[in-house]
């Protein structure tokens, strides 16, 4: 990717980079959301930059065998690469880490033994080798979690960095003016098509052309499912490719493990499931009771909706571009009227997901929770309860602008609670005891 366009984890990079108390950093997160483009961007700033990649320079995994003393490991590297690695002066870069587990015990002795040293590291599977360490790095080693790129990092990287200061001015009560409103939807559009991955914003920015876009969409949707092959021994490839596409098709629904095709047994598919999650490729979005915080105290796992990581590979995945020509959700998404996206509601309804997610701080890993009336008959569902000023938020999505809210309401009488939001392409205003905020502007509620 010849470009580099910011992104919110800079900051914490930042921050970790000068902070007096340093740990050895890991940055976690699915295979090309940007992990080592971001730690590149931060070495940089350092005098010396080393770039260890356990998957291309294998031989250097001789290095981290026998002793795990942290200078004695710090000086062969320096030594392989033929630059110095000084405190204060070099960021030592440990990348597809999950390659070496050696490696991922030595963060543990360069926090104890040799503090004074920038260590970062990644790995785009990283979360299967570190299941299988006991009570790793605890109170030694700090995590960050990394995304696709939010709507706002699009933004920046089309060059409209500017209209993101103006929504978030904005509010139910001043709401953006019309002419930037219009533009704002159509960028979310765009967003909707692309999606979030860094190569395929980046072909975007430079060529506005959605067939090269798809190009490099299907070039991350294969080196995913080659990945397959690396998850665990008696993982199953073409479970896994079945049980994605599977998601993929039951976005916005309670997953049901028998829409799985090849007559797999729910036990199989439900592992298929934890390890795409492992992997970054899915998240799952579980009930809540929502009876008060955490939103975590009360759920019912027998009711689970997954997400896709993002909206771009979703459409690729489910064949919906084009194929001799646009495809029906193409076109309602690039040129239909607002109104014409609800029948599209899943899409929306997990990309809102996404962004909750997003916008949230990376130094935690965030779930994401929804509620459903469970009584025999009933229909009233709300898409997400978020947390916000330690009370219970349900938070609609409407693809377009039109749809009831009976479910909300519902939700909020049985609760007892004050407060909703909905968000759709609607600019901003207000409901009783609604705020409407644009899918275009939720980072608002990060504020």
């Amino acid at each position: 990717m010849k470009n580099y366009y910011p992104r919110a984890i800079d900051k914490f990079l930042s921050e970790w980079k000068n902070e007096s108390n340093r740990k050895p950093l890991l940055l976690r997160g699915a295979r090309q959301v940007g992990k080592s483009s971001a730690i590149r961007q931060l070495g940089k700033t350092f005098k010396y930059f080393v770039e260890v990649n356990f998957e291309r320079d294998r031989e250097i995994m001789s290095v981290f065998t026998g002793s795990l003393k942290a200078k004695d490991i710090a000086t062969r590297l320096s030594a392989f690469y033929g630059i110095p690695v000084i405190p204060g002066e070099t960021l030592l870069f440990l990348d597809e880490i999950q390659a070496c587990s050696e490696a991922i015990h030595s963060l543990w002795f360069f926090y104890e033994d040799y503090p004074e040293l920038h260590v970062i590291a990644a790995g785009s599977l990283l979360e299967f080798a570190l299941k299988n360490m006991t009570s790793f790095g605890v109170g030694r080693v700090r995590s960050l979690f990394m995304y696709p790129m939010s709507f706002d990092e699009f933004l920046v990287a089309t060059g409209n960095e500017g209209w993101i200061d103006v929504k978030r001015n904005a509010s139910p009560q001043n709401p953006v003016f019309d002419a930037l409103h219009t533009k704002l939807v159509e960028a979310f559009r765009n967003y909707l098509m692309v999606g979030g991955m860094p190569e395929a914003v980046s072909i975007w920015a430079d060529t506005q052309d959605y067939l090269k876009c798809q190009q490099v969409q299907d070039d991350i949707i294969l080196a995913y499912e080659d990945d397959f092959s690396k998850y665990e021994e008696k993982a199953d490839p073409m479970l896994l490719r079945q049980t994605l596409r599977s998601v993929a098709s039951q976005i916005g629904s309670k997953f049901v493990y028998s829409r799985v095709q090849g007559d797999y047994r729910s036990e199989k598919v439900k592992a298929a499931l934890e390890l795409l999650k492992d992997a970054g490729l899915i998240r799952a979005t579980v009930h809540t009771a929502a009876n008060g915080i955490p939103l975590g105290a009360g759920i019912n796992d027998k009711f689970i909706k997954y997400i896709f990581m993002d909206s771009g590979l979703l459409l690729r995945l489910l064949g919906l571009e084009n194929t001799g020509g646009p495809s029906e959700t193409s076109r309602l998404i690039l040129v239909g009227s607002a109104s014409d996206l609800v029948n599209k509601g899943s899409i929306t309804e997990m990309t809102a997901g996404l962004e909750l997610l997003k916008y949230s701080s990376p130094t935690q890993r965030h779930d994401l929770y929804y509620w459903q009336n469970l009584s025999r008959g009933a229909q009233a569902e709300v898409d997400y309860v978020i947390v916000k000023d330690m009370k219970a938020v349900p938070l609609e999505v409407k693809a377009g602008t039109i749809g009831s809210m009976k479910s909300m309401y519902r939700f909020m009488a049985d609760k007892h609670l004050e407060y909703g939001i909905r968000t759709s392409l609607e600019n901003f205003g207000a409901l009783d005891k609604v705020d409407i905020i644009p899918l275009y502007a939720l980072s608002n509620l990060f504020k």
